[in-house]
């Protein structure tokens, strides 16, 4: 009874102090309203830090997802069209900036009539520039010349994916394929076939691949994530923000931004995170016991644990940036929960701890109800010292936020 004691208490002040930092970091920080109307008729009221301003940078796509600069510092983006038709989706190249509007005059097409792309990137292999498309099915390369407008050439494919999981139609439970490049390697995150399982039909779920940047050499860097959405290399550590399971309740699992260690099982569907504690899953250990499958150690604590649905998706380190207050910090966007009436993520913040975490950028989300989702942020990018970029993959919009 003692020990039982011990630990509510201990849970207790730990969650009392997490307030309590949450809200000391949310008095330092204060936000200016915004008002935005986008060409579709849509009023944004964003509201943004103090000192910065918030700017439509260019607006007519459809699933706006992740950005990425060439070697030559053209803006590029990929777009996933829509639920209802998975092999639309298009790379958008942004040219002709206008330093006066602080938007882009000419939105090229790059390429089009692709399977679902979350992202593109850009590397040189042996002296020769490569722009890397991630979609569903696969990952292909195609030689990239500054100033190029379009994909040339047939391209190459490096590696095939699993494209199925619940509702086939649409590409699978976990569509997205993320891509970071380090050291001369590949890195491409996979997500699971579903919400809580045991994979047994195909072997690339639920993990992180490493290949060489021709696609040979693949193999396994790290296991049991459920669906790192967004994957990146900062100074020497490979980081990822991941979505927690569902049906759970309201509160449990957090999802989570943490490192991701070469060879380490990170606990999918074994285990989940909750205020940096490691939680089991009761129905997927009952489920192995019943299945005879032994279950891997209880993974490492991620570094921040956002509340349960905010769906973390893109983030990056503001290094070098000028602001004191982001300079050397990680931004991140939350797509926010499918269910709008539990009032999680739908903003950007920024990481300033162990779960200690703040709105930068809000306003996207107005009320409890559907039509009260103006927005959802999905990416953000620092663009130089002063400004970066977000994406908001509801409206198809690119946002330009400037000190």
């Amino acid at each position: 009874m003692l020990i039982c004691c011990f630990n509510y208490i201990r849970c207790f002040l730990i969650a009392a102090l997490l307030l309590i930092s949450q809200h000391t970091l949310k008095a330092q920080i204060a936000l200016v309203q915004h008002h935005i109307v986008l060409k579709k008729g849509i009023p944004l009221d964003l509201k943004v830090l103090k000192s910065y301003n918030i700017s439509v940078a260019a607006e007519g796509m459809h699933r706006l997802r992740f950005l990425s600069k060439s070697p030559d510092g053209q803006l590029f983006a990929t777009d996933m069209h829509s639920l209802a038709d998975n092999k639309a989706g298009k790379i958008y190249l942004f040219e002709d900036w206008d330093s006066a509007t602080k938007a882009f005059k000419t939105t090229t097409v790059f390429a089009d009539g692709l399977h679902n792309p979350n992202q593109v990137m850009f590397y040189n292999d042996k002296g020769i520039n490569y722009i890397y498309i991630a979609e569903t099915d696969k990952l292909s390369r195609y030689i990239y010349h500054n100033g190029d407008k379009g994909l040339k050439g047939n391209g190459q494919v490096l590696a095939r994916f699993p494209d199925r999981g619940l509702s086939y139609k649409y590409g699978g439970w976990h569509l997205t394929r993320s891509l970071a490049q380090h050291n001369g390697k590949i890195y491409v995150s996979v997500g699971s076939s579903c919400n809580a399982c045991v994979e047994k039909k195909e072997d690339v779920r639920a993990m992180v691949l490493e290949m060489n940047p021709d696609g040979t050499g693949q193999k396994v860097y790290a296991s049991g994530i459920r669906n790192a959405v967004a994957i990146k290399w900062a100074g020497n550590k490979l980081w990822g923000t991941c979505m927690g399971r569902d049906l759970l309740g309201a509160d449990k699992p957090e999802d989570l931004f943490g490192t991701i260690e070469q060879g380490k099982n990170y606990g999918w569907p074994w285990y989940f995170q909750y205020q940096q504690k490691i939680y089991p899953d009761v129905a997927m250990m009952d489920s192995a016991k019943y299945q005879h499958i032994k279950v891997p150690a209880a993974p490492p604590l991620a570094y921040c644990g956002f509340k349960a649905h905010s769906a973390p998706l893109g983030f990056d380190q503001f290094t070098n940036f000028n602001d004191p207050l982001l300079k050397g910090n990680f931004l991140v966007a939350l797509h926010g929960s499918t269910t709008v009436k539990r009032q999680r993520g739908n903003a950007v913040v920024l990481v300033a701890g162990k779960d200690k975490y703040v709105d930068i950028v809000s306003g996207f989300l107005v009320g409890t109800a559907d039509k009260d989702r103006l927005g959802r942020p999905c990416d953000v990018m620092m663009n130089d010292v002063n400004s970066f970029y977000i994406t908001d993959d509801k409206n198809g919009v690119l946002y330009y936020v400037w000190k």
